[in-house]
């Protein structure tokens, strides 16, 4: 669901973009990357000759999060912003014939959305963990909580697996 919408979220930024942006312009949008990219990328490559899926270091690996990338905005011509939904329509019809819309093929003729991991690469990896510095030369002392759990819920799991021990 989360996908979905942020899918039409995209497309009603879109709506605005093909108001307010001058050709040659860019447009860059977060997207989760689900099962309907290969839709979404259609329906930007209509207005954006080079769209590219940029997922950046900072975001964990394990994430479905990425970003857009939408360089060189050429509305098709005679486009009109008021016509978008029904041209959108069309770039979602695998039946269609249109170039944009090769992500429905199957086979040898499925396209391939161009994906870029971007970032500085020496940097953290947010999927790792790292040691914490030494302050001063000493190492790094943790605290005990001001107020620890009342009833923590691995609690029960940790006194079942002591009951199981000692049978």
């Amino acid at each position: 669901m989360d996908e979905f919408v942020q899918s039409q979220l995209i497309l009603a930024a879109l709506m605005i973009v093909t108001h307010v942006l001058r050709p040659g312009g860019k447009f860059i949008a977060k997207i989760f990357r689900g099962k309907d990219t290969s839709l979404l990328y259609a329906q930007l490559k209509l207005f954006f000759p080079s769209v590219t899926f940029a997922k950046p270091k900072s975001s964990r690996n394990s994430s479905i999060e990425a970003f857009a990338v939408c360089e060189d905005y050429t509305p098709p011509e005679g486009f009109n912003p008021k016509d978008l939904h029904n041209l959108l329509e069309k770039a979602s019809d695998p039946n269609d014939n249109l170039d944009c819309c090769s992500a429905w093929f199957e086979g040898p003729n499925k396209l391939y959305i161009p994906f870029l991991a971007c970032g500085d690469l020496s940097g953290y990896d947010a999927d790792q963990t790292y040691p914490l510095p030494k302050q001063g030369g000493t190492p790094y002392e943790p605290l005990e909580p001001v107020q620890p759990p009342i009833a923590p819920p691995y609690k029960t799991a940790i006194e079942l697996e002591k009951l199981s021990i000692r049978k």
